[in-house]
């Protein structure tokens, strides 16, 4: 089961849990009242899984990739993970299933604290559109995930400040309602 929490405001390394002293936990609920959706999947089949086929049906991902974030077998690593790590939303909903490995989603409250997602084999994750949010590997510096998407994969990511964005506001307008 995928576990969450408030980070503290430590600037060192960006792959520890970061976790607050005491700890204070999110639930799956409070990341839901985010918008941010979470799945247990069997990532041993994700070939034939039934169940990530429904998902991809269901929801429309008409397109996925594989990506595996190690030093040894992504290209230009360093500048890839400064890159992930860069606060950031999308356009679009962000949709990752780790396969293999662990690592991290950071993403915004509504009132603009951190709370880190910790990720590891069969969880599949949903970023809405518009969420500030960046990724980085755990100290085990490795992730294997499918990246999905509705229809043509789109990568651009805008960096913070991105507020004049409608899918920016549009999530806004999301958290007001959902307060």
């Amino acid at each position: 089961m995928v576990e969450a929490w408030y980070m503290d405001e430590s600037q060192e390394d960006q792959r520890a849990p970061h976790r607050l002293r005491p700890n204070r936990a999110v639930s799956l609920e409070q990341l839901r009242r985010l918008g941010v959706t979470y799945r247990k999947l069997d990532a041993d089949n994700y070939e034939t899984d039934p169940c990530l086929k429904e998902i991809r049906r269901a929801e429309n991902y008409s397109w996925m990739d594989i990506i595996t974030i190690h030093k040894d077998k992504l290209p230009n690593y360093e500048e890839k993970i400064k890159t992930f790590y860069e606060e950031h939303l999308h356009l679009d909903d962000e949709i990752r299933y780790i396969l293999d490995g662990s690592g991290y989603f950071d993403v915004r409250d509504k009132d603009d604290k951190w709370i880190r997602i910790s990720m590891e084999k069969g969880d599949m994750i949903t970023l809405p559109a518009g969420i500030y949010h960046r990724f980085t590997l755990d100290e085990n510096n490795y992730v294997k995930a499918m990246r999905l998407f509705v229809g043509e994969p789109v990568w651009t990511p805008y960096n913070r400040p991105a507020d004049d964005f409608p899918a920016r506001k549009q999530y806004m307008k999301f958290l007001a309602e959902a307060a």
